[in-house]
């Protein structure tokens, strides 16, 4: 009895110390850092944009799939890269057999995003529209949300055609997963709480999170994207920590 309770304790601690240590020493990007990283990956590293958004929205499927067994989960998708993330972790969502649906109300013209949207139309995933959505109730029509609409690009606040649905999705109880930066949130300086905001149960951070994470108050915080050299981690000093295993995602809350 005496050694289970000791190592009980011990596990504790330990556990008490990561959180400690990621917590005190993790890097927080400004925007202009995240922007000017992105950069260096395509430039000198040789990542396409395309092969970046598969591992972040694969990191983002696991981080949804570790923390709810919910069925039926509405992804919220925007126009850029956030919601090409979020179209990827859609499809990868229906490969673990969640039962996804779209909601995509300002389509991009790139070649990219129109690549995406006809994978997940043959892979059968439905999208809704905003008149449907506003007559549904929430809560009782989808087990979670995610948030892919706005990356570390967006600036508040929040306009149309999103912030109806924003509004929706922040008065219903239904859990959200916010790919890298929640919805309405300022990349530097956290919620906008003068407008629509949305305030993640989960935060999915890609490559390192952002000075926004600071501002997170969620259950669950998760880092993504398992494709950053070790060079370039040196040289912005992310002191990114060791991801377990062969896990594309590691809890640091």
């Amino acid at each position: 009895m005496t050694f289970v309770f000791f190592t009980e304790i011990y596990f504790v601690f330990a556990e008490l110390w990561q959180c400690i240590f990621i917590s005190t020493v993790f890097f927080y990007f400004r925007q202009d850092e995240a922007i000017e990283i992105d950069k260096e990956l395509f430039s000198e590293y040789g990542f396409s944009v395309d092969q970046l958004m598969e591992l972040a929205g694969l990191s983002c499927a696991h981080a949804v799939a570790r923390s709810y067994n919910a069925e039926k989960v509405l992804v919220l998708v925007g126009p850029g890269n956030n919601g090409g993330d979020g179209l990827v972790c859609a499809r990868h969502l229906k490969l673990f057999g969640y039962f996804p649906c779209i909601f995509y109300p300002k389509p991009s013209k790139s070649e990219l995003m129109n690549r995406l949207i006809t994978q997940v139309t043959k892979m059968q995933i439905p999208f809704v529209d905003e008149t449907t959505l506003e007559k549904s109730n929430l809560n009782q029509e989808y087990s979670a949300v995610v948030d892919a609409f706005f990356g570390f690009s967006f600036k508040p606040p929040i306009r149309s055609p999103f912030d109806k649905i924003l509004k929706l999705v922040s008065e219903s109880t239904v859990p959200v997963t916010s790919v890298d930066i929640p919805s309405g949130w300022d990349v530097n300086k956290g919620p906008d709480n003068a407008g629509i905001c949305l305030k993640p149960d989960v935060l999915v951070s890609l490559t390192a999170p952002k000075q926004c994470a600071k501002y997170f108050q969620g259950s669950k915080h998760y880092l993504g994207g398992r494709f950053v050299p070790g060079v370039l981690a040196e040289k912005y000093q992310l002191n990114l920590p060791k991801y377990p295993g062969t896990d594309c995602i590691i809890e640091l809350k």
